[in-house]
Formats: structure tokens, sequence, C-alpha cells
């Protein structure tokens, strides 16, 4: 199956290899570099002649503009969690310098309006700042005296920056997706070839099993004429025996849910009535047990019993609640045994546990007459005239279960 199912990468982990910039490890920091950067770009730098920078002295920005840099610079540390808020703060410090020599902070709405386009899902306010953006860089070129064409290639720049932000994040969304749809084929996959191993290893275990009855039969029918004929008949089976239990080991590792793997508790029986006994009187439920089984019992009918009685006291405690008058009957009948739990109905949480127990079945009872059933035995499940609920199962212990072959057949 390790050939056959892929293992892509997971969105969260990066791709070995793959270059990963400032802004990718280190985010927060990037930010803060980035807002300082265009600051002091803004507080610093003037345009001179020719498309020249000129430096500018602190003393020279008015505090009101300085205060308005301020502002759009530590707005912009927070672009990638509130994009749209960033970009509408930057525009709004933006406007009241337009056409001055204070116009600087046309780099932090660039920033921010990439940062829309990159951050935010957003089809109405993010299209909406892109259009004042424009707006504003022809206002300022107008106001500046400007040539159309540079007006023209501000207003570009403008939108371009929020396009190439909105690229970027789009491609990364449908990387992101791409992987989710190969971690659910491939999980599809390996799926598909459990199933088709189980149902191998079903026709496996079933041939073995029925080889095992073949020469259990040969050896009882020449026991007494041909020992020695009869002995290797059951060295045979004890072989096919071997055989037919590793394989059904491998099949339930197979099907068993990874998170189960490894665990090696075993099975509950009847043998731990009493620590159930002692939970449910815990948790306030009235309970006494009559155990007249005698004698071991196949795995199967000890473990269904078993939670049978316990899905029973647990709808108990659910319809009843603590302080309900229980009893529990398990009876011997030779060739099957009888699980009986009748309880009052008069406990703390339910008046009358029949009321609670009107309508269409719960998924407890449901599951407790699957269990009976696929064991060839019945469950029978009502109300008591006189107040309560009564669950009687009849479970066999000898014969053949009616579980091999329900549903598709192998």
């Amino acid at each position: 199956m390790n050939g056959t199912a892929p293992h892509p990468e997971p969105p969260g982990r990066s791709v070995p290899g793959r270059f990963r910039g400032p802004f990718t490890r280190w985010p927060r920091g990037a930010d803060a570099v980035l807002a300082t950067a265009l600051f002091l770009a803004a507080t610093f730098l003037e345009e001179g002649p020719g498309d020249s920078l000129l430096f500018r002295p602190l003393t020279n920005v008015p505090l009101p503009v300085l205060l308005l840099f301020v502002v759009a610079g530590a707005a912009l540390y927070r672009r990638r969690h509130r994009p749209v808020a960033v970009l509408y703060v930057a525009l709004a410090a933006w406007a009241p310098t337009l056409g001055s020599s204070y116009a600087t902070l046309g780099g932090v709405v660039i920033v921010a309006l990439y940062s829309v386009g990159r951050h935010a899902d957003d089809t109405r306010w993010g299209p909406v700042g892109v259009v004042v953006a424009a707006a504003a860089v022809t206002i300022d070129g107008l106001l500046a005296s400007l040539p159309w064409g540079d007006i023209g290639f501000g207003a570009v720049v403008m939108s371009g920056a929020w396009y190439l932000g909105r690229r970027l994040r789009l491609r990364a969304e449908r990387v992101v997706r791409l992987r989710h749809e190969q971690a659910a084929e491939a999980r599809r996959i390996v799926t598909e070839e459990r199933t088709h191993i189980a149902r191998e290893l079903h026709d496996v275990v079933a041939h073995r099993v029925s080889m095992m009855t073949v020469q259990a039969g040969a050896a009882r029918m020449v026991a007494a004429e041909d020992p020695q004929g009869a002995l290797e008949a059951m060295a045979a089976v004890e072989e096919a025996g071997r055989q037919a239990l590793d394989e059904l080991r491998h099949l339930l590792g197979v099907l068993r849910p990874q998170a189960e793997r490894g665990s090696l508790v075993p099975q509950a029986g009847l043998a731990d009535l009493p620590r159930l006994m002692a939970e449910v009187r815990e948790a306030g439920l009235d309970v006494s047990v009559t155990n007249d089984v005698r004698g071991p019992l196949p795995a199967r009918v000890d473990l269904s019993a078993y939670r049978i009685v316990q899905e029973a006291l647990t709808n108990v405690l659910k319809h009843s609640g603590p302080g309900t008058r229980t009893e529990v009957r398990l009876r011997d009948e030779g060739d099957s045994i009888t699980v009986e739990v009748r309880d009052d109905g008069h406990g703390a949480g339910v008046p009358s546990v029949s009321a609670a127990h009107d309508g269409l079945p719960g998924h407890g009872i449901v599951g407790m007459r699957e269990r009976a059933v696929l064991l060839g035995g019945s469950l029978d499940a009502r109300p008591r005239p006189g107040g309560g609920f009564q669950l009687t199962a009849h479970l066999p212990t000898e014969g053949e279960s009616n579980g091999e072959y329900r549903g598709e057949p192998a």
C-alpha cells in the first residue's frame, strides 16, 4: 500500500529546498522593519528636480504631518491581520498631504494595496480602495502639474500592487486546495486497498477453517481404525489453525483504525460484571445482579452479553436517572443464556422510564439487538405494565451464528 498511496506534503509544512524569505520566516519582525523603513522614507525623503530624491531634515516636517506619518507607519505593521483597515488608514493619512512636498506616503499605500490583495478575501472594499488610491494619485499629479503619463503610471502601479497580491493569494489557495485533494485521494486509495486486502484475507481464513473442519472430520472417522492417520490429520488441523489465527490477526490489524493500533487490552466479559456494577452504583443506580451462568462461554457470547448489560444500564441512567431500582438477571438455558434487565422507572431524572422510551428506539437498543441477531438470538425491549422498562436478550451458546455473511458477499 505504501507504493500505491502518495503522501502529499501537508499544507502547513514547507517544501524542502524551497526558498523562504524573511517575510515567511519572521513575519512580525519583517513587517516591523518594513513599516519602520517606509515611515523613515516618508519622513526624511522628498522629491527633487528631475525625479531625484532629497534628504529632508526632521525639523522641516510640521508636527501634524509627522503625526500622519507615524499613524500610517504604525498601521502598516498590522497589514496581515487588518489589511483593508490599514489601507484606508494609509489613504486617510495621505489625503491631507496631496499636492505638497509632504505627499510621500505613496509607498505605504502601495504596500497596503498589495496586502489587501494578498491577505484579504474581500471583493468589495478592496477594489474600492484601488479606485480611491488611483484617484488620489490623479489628484496629486494634477495639483503638482505632473504629465499625464506619470499620473497614469502611478495609477497602474497602485492597481498592479493589489492585483499582484491577489494573484499570489489565489495561487496559494489553489496549492492548499490541491494538497487537500491529494491527501483525500491518498486516504481513499488506502481505504480501498485495505478493503481489498481484508476481502482477500477473509477468503483465506474461510478456506483455512474449512480445511480444519474437513481434517477434523476425517480424523474422527479413522481414529479407531487408523490412529496414525488420525494423528496426522489432527496435526494438519493444528497447523491450519495456527495459520488461520495468524491471518485473522493480520485481518484485524488491517481493519482496525489507526488510532487503535497497538492496543493489547483484553476484551470484556461477564467476569467484569462486578466492576461494571460498582461503576453504575457510584453513578447512583440501585442495581442488583443475579448470575446463574456457570462454566465458560464462547468468547463472542461472553463479550456480547457483557455489552448488552452495559448498554442497558447506560440507558437506564440516561432515561431514568440516579435512584432507579434495577435488576440484572443472567440465566443458563443449556444451549443459550438469557440476559434480563428490568427497572422501575422511578429515578431522579424521569418519572417513568416507559415514557422516556416511547417512540422510536435509540441507537443503543438497535446496537444491542444487532449483537443478539448476529449470534442467532433475539432481543426484546418494551415498557413494563406497572411502569419502568424491561429488556430481554436470548443468546445461543451453541451452533453457528448468523453474522458470518451479513452484508455484501466477500
